[in-house]
């Protein structure tokens, strides 16, 4: 059982903080934020709220983030007040610089959704290897966009499978072509009407609420702690995916303790690649 460290106790943060906590997955949460205070309280309620859920996560809240030395990832999430939000511009390079001389060789999951340019700072200029950084934001979108497509089709969302690419904030593209619908391929299941008012739909999912971030931010977490064979649509510094290197965009990936141990490549259509080419900028 690990110590997972959250730097941000804004609502993200928090979110991020409950859903590992209820997970029971993780031996420890530790929860950073310049407001010490409120970073306390709220790892003080999440972790009351154990004896009622019945989960055995031991949750702290701090403003010393040299205690997140050694943790085995680490979450850089929003503030918890000022009204700055996610971490991001000069004030988050300076943060992921601090995390990355905490983190040794752990994996920075960045769970904002305006965090893609702090994702490329941390490749392109602050040294990091492109598998250690990564952002957790797309799974909530492809949740939010599996959610939809479930009530269209009226069955459960734990049976839709799908995966989202291309670059936020507003440059989706959904490979229909690969999606199901409980082992059927989705195509076959929705008629083309229906379709096109889902894809219709996917930029106005973008920016996810707080609570989807922190929930995704969580489910990657998981998935990279107990290496889940279960992909992930993950925001990285791609590397020759789809063509592109270089670049920020959302890729399927399979996730290991040291991050990305594996993308994957959907299998696309002719429409679907000149699609992706665009909004990755090709």
């Amino acid at each position: 059982m690990s110590t997972v460290a959250i730097v941000g106790a804004g609502e993200i943060g928090g979110a991020a903080a409950h859903a590992l906590a209820a997970s029971d997955r993780v031996r420890r949460v530790l929860l950073i934020d310049p407001a010490g205070s409120i970073a306390a309280g709220k790892a003080l309620d999440i972790q009351q709220a154990g004896a009622i859920t019945g989960t055995h996560v031991r949750l702290e809240g701090t403003d010393d983030l040299g205690r997140a030395i050694g943790c085995a990832a680490y979450v850089i999430a929003d503030r918890a007040s000022g009204g700055r939000g996610e971490w991001r511009g000069d004030e988050g390079a300076a943060m992921l610089r601090t995390v990355i001389g905490s983190a040794q060789e752990a994996p920075i999951v960045l769970a904002g959704a305006q965090q893609a340019d702090l994702l490329a700072y941390g490749v392109l200029e602050a040294g990091l290897h492109r598998r250690r950084i990564l952002g957790s934001a797309p799974e909530a979108l492809a949740s939010a966009l599996a959610a939809i497509v479930a009530l269209e089709a009226r069955c459960s969302p734990s049976e839709v499978a799908l995966t989202v690419l291309g670059s936020p904030p507003a440059a989706f593209v959904v490979p229909w072509s690969e999606a199901s619908i409980g082992g059927y391929a989705l195509q076959q299941m929705l008629s083309p009407p229906q379709l096109s008012r889902i894809e219709a739909r996917v930029a106005r999912l973008w920016p996810p609420g707080a609570y989807a971030l922190g929930a995704a931010a969580a489910g990657v977490i998981r998935a990279i702690l107990f290496s889940s064979r279960r992909s992930c649509s993950v925001l990285a510094s791609l590397g020759g995916e789809f063509g592109v290197r270089n670049r920020v965009g959302i890729v399927p990936a399979w996730l290991a303790p040291q991050g990305i141990a594996q993308t994957r490549t959907p299998a696309l259509t002719p429409r679907e690649r000149v699609q992706l080419e665009i909004a990755l900028g090709g």
